[in-house]
């Protein structure tokens, strides 16, 4: 095996930085949707959806730039233009949506796409005892499954 400056197996930390990456472009169309939801919401809770919103995409920018440091502290280098994130991203695009229903079913959405992506690289970093990538995808999936569980209460459905 070929150990890296981490200590970590080379080939495996570059599978583990590729997955990131489709985070990273997921995580970004995620973060857009949120910002157009947050622009968008309208009616009778739009002043309580658009706080949320706003929370909602500030963690998400601040994971954004996680994600890219943790690629960078692998040895790879991030994805940084829209087609990269377009070409990688499978989070569903939200356009013109401004009923609150639909925007936190958009939110559900997107977040059971990321979560999937998020276990993949559990299992993965588990098994190249990449501790910190470990730890990364761990936090996120704890905070967001409690997320999706919040807002399919709201929607008043069950997980």
């Amino acid at each position: 095996m070929n150990y890296n400056s981490l200590g970590l197996d080379a080939q495996q930390t570059e599978k583990i930085a590729e997955k990131l990456n489709a985070l990273l472009a997921n995580f970004q169309t995620y973060y857009q949707n949120l910002r157009g939801i947050h622009w968008n919401i309208r009616g009778k809770r739009f002043f309580d959806l658009h706080i949320k919103f706003e929370e909602l995409y500030t963690d998400a920018n601040t994971k954004v730039d996680e994600i890219a440091e943790r690629i960078l502290t692998l040895g790879s280098v991030p994805l940084h233009t829209f087609d990269d994130y377009v070409k990688a991203s499978k989070v569903p695009v939200g356009k013109n949506i401004h009923n609150d229903e639909a925007s936190v079913q958009l939110v559900v959405n997107s977040l059971t796409e990321l979560l999937k992506i998020e276990r993949e690289i559990l299992i993965a970093s588990d098994e190249a005892n990449d501790e910190g990538t470990n730890s990364m995808m761990s936090d996120f999936i704890t905070e967001q499954e409690k997320t999706v569980w919040m807002m399919k209460a709201w929607l008043d459905e069950k997980i």
